[in-house]
């Protein structure tokens, strides 16, 4: 099974709300002050939690206390130095790092410096590496396979920085939603609910959307800190894949005992005039590299009557960017298309049969423990007949006549 984790953020997303979900789902507040503590800054600030009410529904808060007046800020290179010396996990370690490091990306944008010349004002320092840190032990410590995120709220009115007054989303925000491609939306509360910090975290995550299809264990609340119109939480979502074929095996149970899973699935398409036909046999191998499930084209007209291709690619989410990366790279396209749906799957395995000319894997699937294809590879029977001179399509009657005999007996 692989463990998932889902950021539901109808009001935002801050540091110390995710921290407050993470407290609030199981993670002990113990664990997160004695890895902390490896940073060096402990004497600098401290963590208290309290129970809070947000409209009503229970949620945890984390209040990252500081201890000193006057913090200096801090430079890029010396918060990686923070966490590389740190002796994190090793996960822990990564993402904390490619947290900080789109942080920086961004702010440096915004400001027109380059990522290590920035610097995290003042108690703002503290706070965001106590908070971004501190959610990856979190989610390290739950052994968190795959992120998700929704959706986030743009929120509105202004806030005040250390640049002076800034409308909401702040700039830094802005641009970490442009980098990681987040999808937003208003919710009609004028107020900044997120912060550059919960921003940053969200781009660790796998995809943006819906809830990935899972089966849900537990739910954590990280109460804000402002009173909304709605209640001001951040609900973490904590659950498991309905496992993959190769998953349940792995596990001894019969695959043809398993119903049909659903799972979430990535299409990319575009539309190309102006491509070469000897390069598209070329694009096709490429992207299977890149880890496609599966690649076509369909004929289509296009502007200017001209006749053209629209090409498309599934993946899993994973490997949406790495496709996407192929199509730009090996085709003329300029812009593609590219959507999160869901797809069931039967459960199926691959078993062995030998015919006269030699062995071929056969595919077979099941439906509510039903029997409903069975289909000799066509790569295994394309090899034999070359190999023996004779027609694909006995090689292939072979192998099913030997798989039902086998199925008799």
């Amino acid at each position: 099974m692989t463990k998932l984790a889902y950021l539901e953020c109808p009001t935002g997303i801050a540091g110390d709300m995710c921290l407050g979900a993470l407290v609030d789902i199981g993670v002990p507040l113990e664990y997160l002050i004695e890895q902390l503590k490896g940073l060096g800054i402990a004497q600098e600030y401290e963590l208290q939690v309290e129970p809070v009410h947000r409209k009503g529904q229970l949620a945890t808060k984390v209040h990252v206390r500081l201890l000193q007046k006057h913090h200096h800020g801090r430079h890029l290179p010396e918060i990686e130095q923070l966490i590389t010396s740190a002796k994190l996990p090793s996960r822990a370690q990564k993402w904390s790092l490619e947290v900080f490091r789109q942080l920086a990306v961004a702010e440096g944008a915004v400001h027109g410096i380059a990522p290590e010349k920035v610097h995290f004002h003042e108690v703002g320092a503290v706070d965001a590496i106590v908070d971004i840190v501190g959610t990856c032990l979190g989610l390290d410590w739950l052994k968190i396979d795959k992120l998700y995120c929704s959706a986030l709220p743009t929120g509105g009115g202004t806030v005040k920085a250390a640049h002076g007054r800034l409308p909401v989303p702040v700039p830094a925000v802005l641009k970490l939603w442009q980098m990681r491609g987040c999808p937003v939306y208003s919710n009609g509360i004028e107020r900044e609910l997120v912060t550059p910090t919960g921003a940053a975290i969200a781009t660790i995550a796998t995809d943006f959307g819906a809830p990935p299809a899972m089966t849900l264990h537990k739910i954590g609340l990280g109460a804000g800190s402002s009173d909304l119109p709605i209640p001001n939480i951040l609900r973490l979502w904590l659950g498991e894949s309905r496992g993959q074929e190769s998953e349940i095996r792995n596990q001894g149970v019969n695959i043809s005992d398993v119903n049909s899973c659903i799972e979430t699935i990535a299409v990319l398409e575009t539309q190309i005039d102006d491509l070469s036909p000897q390069a598209i046999g070329y694009v096709f191998d490429a992207l299977f590299a890149a880890g496609a499930v599966d690649v076509f084209t369909q004929s289509i007209g296009m502007k200017k009557s001209r006749p053209g291709i629209l090409l498309t690619v599934i993946c899993h989410p994973e490997q949406l960017d790495a496709c996407e990366a192929v199509l730009f790279q090996e085709t003329t396209t300029l812009g593609i298309r590219h959507s999160l749906q869901q797809r069931t799957i039967l459960p199926r395995e691959i078993q062995k049969v030998d015919t006269e000319y030699g062995t071929v894997r056969v595919k077979v699937a099941w439906m509510e423990k039903k029997l409903v294809n069975v289909q000799p590879e066509y790569e295994d029977c394309a090899q034999l007949a070359k190999k023996h001179q004779i027609a694909w399509r006995e090689i292939h009657r072979q192998a099913l006549h030997s798989w039902y005999t086998q199925l008799e007996n």
